[in-house]
């Protein structure tokens, strides 16, 4: 007799995704939204969309695909008309020999098989995708191949080739397609950057800037002029640097864009941070760290006082990791409050207030007033001055579980950083618990990852970090990936866990290298050796992780 299958929120529970008593407060708010259990799983929280549909295809037997990773093919959007796809409920993913792959949302999705089969004459490759996905590139994904950038802005080109003025009409789609083809790429920051004779323009992606297009130097100015009044900047000033900032929605998204303008000998150069306020919050297993340092940082998040601190340097994903061990904090039981420069993920059961300078609302402002909140944790976005830092310490000896985050290159140098923000040696050392120093890697690209045999070189790296290694793993580079042999990133990390010794040491003034001796006699695995194991096992090269961490 065939036993019938365990139902979601059981399977969820057995895989340690979810606890009864949250199974239970989705159920009571099911019942009075109406809502399919899943989505409310994900609404709350409680399980992010990714875990979900990994778990439904591990009871379905489907291999789960994330579309976040996964460079969408044109050739198999052109098979399929949008609307076909999605009222049907999938997203065409690629052609291999002759033969389409999908993405559904749902493993019983009978209708996806039917059309893909009416279409094309063959029966599809099903993969499953989490919904969040789903939603968002079916989408992009469509909309830039039925609006390709490259010939737009050729278009544009060829406009200006007989030496013609600028149109005042070209320049705001011509704003609008740079911005665009950022947000195709995943870029964090745009760059237009003007020469002599052109104007041009970079994206960051994956933390590495990338060559994106070259514009004719006599679009520099209105195109400085055209941000300069999105962003309620003056456009009468080029002399003097100037910052703004407003938000572009774009395919049911909403991005916060930060601008800076600095004066160059060729013009403005511009400098666009691009920050979506819709991203999924992953958990700490997802981040890619190790399953050792993942059971450090879970345990730092059940202490009831003291000081965590997640350190790096612009975008290597602090708030990020910060936010995903807020998912391990039981939030039903413990008052969080946070303050953000701006909120990038909206959580359930958090209490979520924004920096705001105008009104007086700082870092520092809002540990005051969060003291009478009755808080159990509290989220301060960063420690930028003295201030800040000073109520961060008052806070976690009183009780209380202080996160944030700090600007330095490894674990070990926050503690000169801290004392030279003016914070008391005393107060410091009773305080901090543990600081997290990470970086983001970028990851080799599956499509087009082969082995080959180390140089000597690269043995005599991975023997400094305990490794004896004879073959790794690169990318050749492919269309999937762009060429650059990488797609996606992941975490590496170091450790530094404040025991009593640190604490003495911190106290009487020790200097930096005898705490970074201390440190790893107390357990901490440097950055660079926990890179290097990395990739040792095949999921970057030794290249990216000298480049991010030597």
């Amino acid at each position: 007799m065939a036993t019938a299958p365990m139902r979601i929120g059981d399977l969820l529970i057995s895989k340690g995704l979810l606890t009864p008593k949250k199974l239970q407060i989705a159920l009571i708010q099911q019942r009075v939204t109406g809502a399919i259990l899943g989505d409310t799983l994900i609404s709350l929280g409680f399980v992010t969309a990714q875990e979900f549909a990994e778990t439904i295809a591990d009871q379905s037997g489907v291999e789960y695909v994330d579309l976040r990773d996964f460079s969408i093919s044109e050739e198999a959007l052109r098979l399929i008309p949008k609307e076909t796809a999605r009222k049907s409920g999938y997203i065409p993913l690629e052609v291999l020999n002759g033969v389409l792959s999908i993405g559904v949302t749902n493993p019983s999705n009978i209708m996806a098989l039917d059309t893909v089969r009416q279409l094309t004459g063959t029966t599809p490759r099903v993969y499953l995708v989490d919904q969040d996905a789903y939603s968002d590139y079916i989408e992009s994904a469509y909309y830039f191949v039925e609006h390709p950038v490259k010939q737009r802005l050729e278009k544009f080109f060829s406009q200006l080739k007989s030496g013609g003025a600028v149109q005042s009409s070209i320049v705001p789609e011509l704003t609008d397609l740079l911005l665009m083809d950022g947000i195709r790429k995943k870029a964090t920051d745009i760059h237009l950057t003007p020469s002599k004779d052109v104007l041009h323009v970079f994206y960051r992606i994956d933390g590495v800037l990338t060559y994106g297009h070259c514009l004719p130097h006599v679009f520099q100015a209105s195109l400085a002029s055209r941000i300069k009044i999105m962003a309620h900047l003056d456009i009468a000033e080029s002399r003097l640097p100037q910052d703004g900032s407003y938000t572009l929605e774009f395919l049911n998204k909403r991005y916060d864009l930060r601008i800076s303008t600095v004066p160059s000998i060729y013009g403005e150069n511009i400098v666009i941070r691009v920050l979506s306020t819709s991203g999924s919050l992953m958990s700490v297993a997802m981040l890619g760290l190790n399953e050792n340092l993942v059971a450090i940082m879970r345990s730092l998040f059940e202490k009831s006082h003291g000081i965590v601190l997640i350190t790096g340097p612009t975008g290597s994903g602090k708030t990020t990791t910060l936010y995903s061990c807020l998912r391990d904090i039981d939030l039903l039981e413990r008052n969080v409050i946070t303050v953000e420069d701006p909120v990038e993920y909206r959580l359930n059961f958090v209490r979520q207030t924004e920096v705001n300078e105008k009104a007086g609302y700082t870092f520092a402002s809002s540990a005051r007033t969060f003291m009478r909140q009755d808080p159990d944790v509290m989220l301060l976005g960063e420690i930028r001055d003295t201030e800040t830092g000073q109520m961060a310490v008052r806070a976690s000896i009183t009780g209380h579980l202080v996160l944030s985050t700090l600007h330095t290159n490894d674990a070990v140098t926050s503690i000169p950083r801290l004392l030279d923000l003016g914070m008391d040696k005393l107060l410091l050392s009773s305080s901090l618990l543990a600081v997290v120093a990470q970086r983001l890697a970028r990851k080799i690209c599956p499509n087009c990852k082969v082995a080959y045999t180390v140089s000597e070189t690269e043995k005599a790296t991975f023997r400094r970090a305990g490794l004896d290694v004879t073959t790794a793993y690169r990318g050749k580079g492919c269309e999937r990936c762009g060429g650059s042999g990488y797609t996606g990133r992941t975490l590496i990390a170091e450790i530094m866990i404040i025991k009593s010794d640190i604490k003495d040491m911190i106290y009487t003034g020790a200097s930096s290298s005898v705490i970074y001796q201390a440190a790893l006699k107390g357990g901490m695995v440097p950055m660079m050796v926990d890179g290097l194991r990395k990739a040792a096992g095949g999921h970057t090269t030794v290249q990216e992780i000298q480049r991010v961490a030597g």
